[in-house]
C-alpha cells in the first residue's frame, strides 16, 4: 500500500454524507493531508444554510493537524466525495488554497491530487505561481 493508498483510505471513513440538521449538511467531503512529520489526519466538509460556518474538509484536515501536533507544513492531501479524484478532481478551492498558503510558506511545495489512478499531483505553487502574499514572508513578518 503507498502514502496515497492509506490516505484515501483514511479519509474515505469521514465519507458518510448526513445531514445535521436542516439547515447543516456534513460528510459529504472528506480530505486527508499528511504533515511533515509523516502522520496523516482527516477532515470532513461542513456546511450550514447561511454560509458563515462552511468549512471545506481540506480546511478541516489542516486544522486538526495544528490542533494535535502543532505542524504546519503539508507533504500531500487528497479530497474527493464518494470516489477517489479523477482528471483533475479533488482541486482545493481557493479558500483552502490560501489558507494553505497562508499556514506556512513551505506548503506551496505540497502535493495535491488530482488523479488517483495515474497518482498525478501538483503543487500549491503550480495552482497559485504568483501568490500575493510571498513579499511578506520574504520580509520575515509573522502578522
Amino acid at each position: 500500500m503507498d502514502i496515497w493508498e492509506e490516505m484515501y483510505l483514511k479519509a474515505k471513513e469521514e465519507y458518510h454524507p448526513k445531514e445535521i440538521s436542516p439547515f447543516i449538511t456534513a460528510h459529504h467531503v472528506v480530505a486527508a493531508v499528511q504533515s511533515e512529520s509523516g502522520k496523516i489526519f482527516t477532515g470532513f466538509c461542513i456546511e450550514g444554510a447561511s454560509g458563515v460556518m462552511n468549512l471545506c474538509a481540506e480546511r478541516v484536515a489542516a486544522l486538526n493537524m495544528y490542533i494535535n501536533t502543532g505542524e504546519t507544513v503539508i507533504k500531500r492531501m487528497i479530497a474527493f466525495r464518494s470516489e477517489p479524484p479523477k482528471v483533475n478532481g479533488g482541486m482545493p478551492c481557493g479558500a483552502c488554497r490560501e489558507f494553505y498558503y497562508q499556514l506556512d510558506e513551505a506548503n506551496e511545495d505540497m502535493e495535491i491530487m488530482v488523479d488517483y489512478e495515474k497518482r498525478e499531483t501538483i503543487t500549491l505553487k503550480e495552482l497559485m505561481p504568483n501568490w500575493w502574499g510571498k513579499e511578506r514572508y520574504s520580509e520575515g513578518k509573522s502578522n
